[in-house]
């Protein structure tokens, strides 16, 4: 059945999501009984109840996942048959595309047509990737004298939290999954109280799959509670966490308070996509980044909002944005036809507002939107938005916004150019638009970003890293670079005695 066939909102009004955890292989209550209701931020209707894991489930669940990785039912097995299974759950996350995606969608409100074409085929992509990856990566011998023989063996840490926000929720999840349960190790998943579903789905196809109970258990919950209890255990190795800075902070103080265990944060940005004047087509690049900035509602940590356009060029520039933008209206996400949707709860709208409102009394000129939408719906809304004449000093500048706002700032040189871009505490992503082969590299060189893409925005593949400099984070996302974070490097030094 095609698409546009469906009818999303009699298959949304039917669906009764499961809340429960998922620990050692099984459905279960909060050990407390404790729930929360969760509400779709379409139209505020109820979801339905969700077990609010503690300190005692988490630890339930790392105990599991102890065990599990202790008895070697999973590590233990050779690369080729954690292939095979990680490939069939690759498989089960295909087969349930639909009930996917419409639980994304109901989970935080992006429109059903990217739920379907990107977020579940995105992860099954991932999963099936890091299975066909893990039999292919080689160990190690070092070039030693002929008297030893030095092995560098690649194995796994062990118990690994993986804390994901609620922007992604399935991709988010499938990058940390993919090459931790494809190293063989353990996983508890804390989801974002926001978006609890589809990561509960996942672990019960993980399970009609093959992956052995204990290897994959979801504890959700609040991240003061559940979060806090998973990264400051003691049982737990290391933790993947992608979410605010803030929260990112408070991740490396828990692991100070309690086992040193090794953390990787994928965090915020405030990305620079910068266009010079020689590059002719500005109709192309101010479209790329009205599609790129308000894709997903805004909410992506690498959206582009700082928008840096040469001075003769900003007012055509601005011009064309400010046309595209209201194509991106926000809808119902439901309709098939929709190209934006809802933000994530009232918190998040919020939060918008405030900083449109800090725009407008820092003295930036709000050229479109800037306003709430939809509230007869009672979900959470807000119009695609563009601010020229901002300065980089101002805070929808300086600070990640996570919504549908994008600010144009004006430079005159190639090195005032630089210098802003780079005048941020973020470096997660950038974009370098020129026509000259020679400053497109020069500048790419320059910016301090993990990413840095030239004459195009987002396009992206499993095969390339993913994350950040400085208060973006650490460690990489995506590729082959990502099973440095699940493993360990063990020297094992023989002697070879002479004959």
């Amino acid at each position: 059945m095609s698409t546009a066939a469906t009818d999303w909102r009699a298959r949304a009004a039917d669906l009764r999501p499961d809340g429960r955890a998922v620990i050692d292989g099984r459905r279960v209550a909060a050990a407390d009984g404790q729930t929360f209701d969760k509400h779709s931020p379409i139209d505020h209707r109820l979801l339905g109840p969700v077990a609010r894991g503690q300190a005692a489930d988490v630890d339930a669940a790392v105990r599991s996942a102890r065990a599990a990785f202790d008895d070697g039912r999973w590590a233990g097995r050779p690369p080729a048959a954690r292939k095979k299974v990680l490939q069939r759950f690759a498989d089960k996350i295909l087969a349930a595309k639909d009930e996917l995606a419409l639980l994304e969608t109901l989970d935080m409100g992006k429109p059903i047509q990217y739920s379907l074409s990107v977020d579940v085929p995105a992860t099954a992509r991932c999963i099936a990737w890091y299975a066909e990856a893990v039999d292919k990566v080689y160990d190690e011998i070092a070039p030693t004298a002929r008297s030893a023989l030095a092995l560098i063996t690649r194995e796994p840490v062990g118990v690994v939290g993986a804390i994901v926000p609620w922007n992604y929720p399935m991709i988010m999840a499938a990058w940390k999954l993919g090459p931790a349960l494809a190293a063989g190790n353990s996983v508890v998943l804390k989801p974002s109280e926001k978006s609890p579903y589809t990561a509960l789905r996942l672990a019960e196809l993980a399970l009609e799959a093959g992956l052995p109970p204990g290897v994959f258990n979801v504890v959700p919950g609040f991240g003061h509670e559940a979060g806090e209890a998973l990264a400051l255990h003691m049982e737990v190795d290391a933790i993947g966490f992608t979410g605010s800075t803030r929260t990112g902070r408070r991740m490396l103080e828990y692991a100070s308070r309690s086992n040193l265990k090794r953390v990787y944060n994928e965090l915020g940005g405030k990305s620079a996509f910068v266009v010079f004047d020689d590059f002719a087509d500005l109709e192309r690049a101010a479209k790329t980044v009205a599609g790129s900035m308000f894709f997903n509602q805004g909410e992506s940590c690498n959206a582009p909002s700082r928008v840096l356009v040469h001075e003769s060029i900003a007012d055509r520039f601005v011009e064309i944005v400010a046309a595209e933008a209201p194509k991106y209206r926000p809808a119902d996400p439901l309709d098939a036809a929709t190209v934006m949707g809802a933000l994530v709860d009232a918190t998040q709208l919020n939060t918008v507002m405030g900083y449109i409102d800090a725009g407008l009394s820092e003295g930036a000129r709000c050229v479109t939107g800037g306003r709430q939408a939809r509230a007869e719906t009672g979900g959470f809304y807000v119009e695609p938005t563009v601010f020229d004449g901002v300065a980089n000093s101002m805070k929808i500048a300086r600070e990640e916004i996570f919504g549908p706002v994008m600010g144009v700032i004006r430079f005159g040189t190639e090195a005032e150019a630089i210098a802003i871009a780079n005048d941020s505490p973020y470096g997660l992503q950038a974009s370098v638009w020129s026509d000259n082969v020679n400053r497109a590299h020069r500048v790419a060189r320059a910016l301090r970003a993990g990413t840095v893409h030239v004459n195009q925005y987002d396009e992206d593949d499993i095969t390339v890293p993913f994350g950040g400099y400085k208060q973006s984070g650490n460690g990489r996302d995506k590729s082959l670079h990502a099973f440095d974070k699940y493993t360990e490097l063990k020297t094992t030094w023989l002697r070879i005695d002479a004959a």
